[in-house]
């Protein structure tokens, strides 16, 4: 089993910064990838970012050059800095963790931007 947990949500002003946390522990082995997805109200819950074992990384468009997906393995932390965030990013944010039979995510951390 693989527990993750996310920090770093919060209310903030549009055009402001947050940088969220994703803290794994468990049975780590095998890790294709780690990401962060939102599920904002009446969505379905989309990608945000996601990176993988190589280092590659994927990002939602709506969040291209603003946002920046890290990863310390070491640590086995994954790392979401938002810039220049907008009202539209509101949401609740999971972390994801994805290996090659198995899928987890975290419990989710709101994010708030005000206009």
């Amino acid at each position: 089993q693989v527990q993750l947990v996310e920090s770093g949500g919060g209310l903030v002003q549009a055009g402001g910064s947050l940088r969220l946390s994703c803290a794994a522990s468990g049975s780590i082995f095998s890790i294709n990838s780690m990401g962060w997805y939102r599920q904002s109200p009446g969505k379905q819950r989309e990608l945000v970012a996601a990176i993988t074992s190589g280092g590659n990384t994927n990002y939602a468009g709506s969040v291209k050059g603003r946002f920046t997906i890290s990863r310390d393995g070491t640590k086995n932390t994954a790392l979401l800095q938002m810039n220049s965030l907008k009202p539209e990013d509101t949401g609740v944010y999971y972390c994801n963790l994805a290996q090659t039979y198995n899928n987890y995510w975290g419990q989710g951390t709101q994010v708030t931007v005000s206009s």
